[in-house]
């Protein structure tokens, strides 16, 4: 059920003018009362909408547990959190904003307020969540680079959570758009880079597009700030994407949280031999939507985008074929052939061809450096969709 926006003529919601210090100094207090998250504070908002009100004079009925803890939030690190916001590019984002993203607020628990650094105006364009596995294959890769590319084009912010594998190629299949934007929410503070090497991807997604935390600054990558990152990827999105997973990986989280608020969910299907697709392939199961490209996620979401999508939608070809390569010697062509779809040893393809293990050995090489296959563990080669 969506939690209807705070209101008290009171209280200004204006939040495109300039947060007064006093007031972003209270809201960020707030944020550091201990123990206390939305679903004890949005209920004391929804009595007092201001927040300086409110820590100094709780509604009558709030528990004496939380009284004592709004006592105890921490006013010398919210001070010090203020000094962040003075930087430039960041901004709170209270949840009693005008501008505060009504999807989220459709979560039973939405965030009290975003930490944002970059254009806090993509919040308000509809996204497409892009999440899989930390630990992708080639083809994950390439897959979620292309399809974010492809959703980006299209007219979609492409969300995920800037973690290794799928989340990161995704990141960057939607700033290799021609006018692609994406947002990365985080599980940390955003003075904060995890995992370390995506320090710069986060640096080029602050200056094209967007990043989001409800962890003030300074926070570290705890185990237990993901799984509630990966709510608000669910929330701010129309739909999720999971490119590829294992049965225990955190993005089919965000799956079943988008699926709780109503929200559509889609699956790429892989090899029922590769451990890295059983997850997807759950959610199929499960009534998730099978797509093979970037356009069969358009297509659903279509009335739902509106006049963001371009007069005559790009379609994007994701269905790998033999045609995706037509300057290759057509030896290489058969070679590509005869691998199929699923991952192949060098032993299989000398037994299935007429070239000797050296030929073949010196072919996939040439085919790795092209693009157009990768070599996986075990001494396996599996074949790509090059476009």
């Amino acid at each position: 059920m969506t939690r209807p926006p705070i209101s008290d003529d009171r209280y200004d919601h204006d939040m495109d003018a300039v947060m007064s210090s006093s007031k972003a100094l209270a809201w960020l207090t707030l944020l550091r009362a201990p123990g206390l998250g939305p679903r004890r504070l949005l209920p004391l908002l929804e009595q007092v909408a201001d927040p300086e009100v409110l820590l100094a004079s709780p509604p009558p009925n709030t528990p004496e547990k939380v009284r004592q803890a709004l006592g105890e939030a921490d006013r010398e690190q919210a001070k010090r959190d203020l000094e962040w916001l003075t930087e430039s590019g960041n901004r709170l984002l209270p949840y009693t904003a005008d501008d505060y993203p009504p999807l989220l607020r459709e979560l039973a628990d939405p965030p009290l307020a975003l930490f944002l650094r970059g254009d806090a105006a993509l919040l308000g364009l509809p996204q497409i969540a892009v999440v899989g596995s930390r630990n992708a294959s080639r083809a994950g890769l390439e897959n979620a680079h292309r399809f974010a590319r492809h959703l980006a084009d299209s007219g979609l912010v492409v969300t995920s959570g800037l973690a290794a594998g799928i989340d990161s190629a995704a990141h960057r299949g939607a700033l290799a758009a021609g006018s692609g934007t994406t947002i990365a929410v985080l599980g940390t503070g955003l003075d904060r880079v995890y995992p370390a090497r995506n320090r710069e991807l986060a640096h080029q997604i602050a200056e094209q597009g967007l990043l989001v935390s409800e962890y003030p600054p300074g926070t570290t990558p705890l185990r237990g700030n993901f799984p509630r990152r990966n709510r608000i990827i669910a929330g701010l999105s129309l739909g999720t994407l999971v490119v590829e997973a294992t049965l225990a990986s955190g993005s089919l989280i965000t799956a079943r949280l988008a699926g709780e608020i109503g929200r559509e969910i889609f699956a790429i299907p892989g090899s029922i031999h590769n451990p890295r697709a059983r997850g997807c392939h759950a959610l199929i199961r499960q009534g998730a939507k099978l797509v093979e490209t970037g356009a069969h996620i358009v297509e659903e979401l279509v009335s739902q985008l509106g006049r963001l999508l371009p007069e005559e939608p790009m379609t994007a070809d994701l269905d790998p074929g033999v045609s995706s390569a037509p300057d290759l010697d057509p030896d290489y062509r058969e070679l590509l052939e005869l691998m199929g779809w699923e991952p192949v040893s060098i032993d299989w393809l000398v037994t299935q061809s007429r070239f000797s293990a050296a030929e073949i050995s010196s072919m996939l090489l040439l085919l790795e450096l092209q693009g157009h296959v990768s070599s996986e563990p075990g001494g396996l080669f599996v074949r790509l969709g090059k476009h």
